[in-house]
């Protein structure tokens, strides 16, 4: 499993609390940059519109060797595949509980394309201020038993 993007923002943005993975519909141009690690996952999100998820704002740039003809915008929505009962899972949860669809990575799976997203809620200040203690705690700790 290569990982090719990871959203690092949405850890600190988010609290995760359930995580699926999707395939994604992509043209081969859209796969041949993937290939070569060309994507950015930040400030993207998911949204469920007419019993189907898309994935908005992932930024892919254009391949350098496709032709003319293959000038489709960079940050167009692209169709998540999720079973049924996982798209109306989510569309419930979203609805009930004001969470929101957040996608974690993008990596490869055998030989296709997966997107890890998340059910998340988001985090207030404070919360955002005990994660940034909380990992300078856990690097001084690992700074000092390194020393040790």
């Amino acid at each position: 499993m290569k990982q090719i993007a990871y959203n690092r923002s949405a850890g600190f943005e988010y609290f995760i609390e359930e995580k699926f993975e999707a395939g994604i519909a992509l043209e081969g141009a859209e796969v041949k940059a993937l290939r070569q690690g060309n994507c950015n996952l930040k400030d993207s999100f998911c949204y469920i519109s007419d019993g189907e998820v898309y994935l908005k704002n992932m930024h892919v740039p254009l391949y350098d060797k496709s032709g003319a003809f293959n000038s489709r915008d960079s940050k167009r929505d692209r169709k998540l595949l999720l079973h049924r009962r996982e798209i109306d899972k989510i569309t419930g949860k979203i609805h009930a509980k004001g969470m929101t669809l957040v996608p974690i990575s993008l990596y490869f799976k055998d030989n296709l394309i997966k997107v890890e997203v998340a059910l998340c809620r988001g985090k207030q200040s404070f919360d955002k201020k005990r994660t940034i203690k909380e990992r300078d705690i856990k690097r001084d700790t690992d700074r000092l038993l390194k020393n040790y």
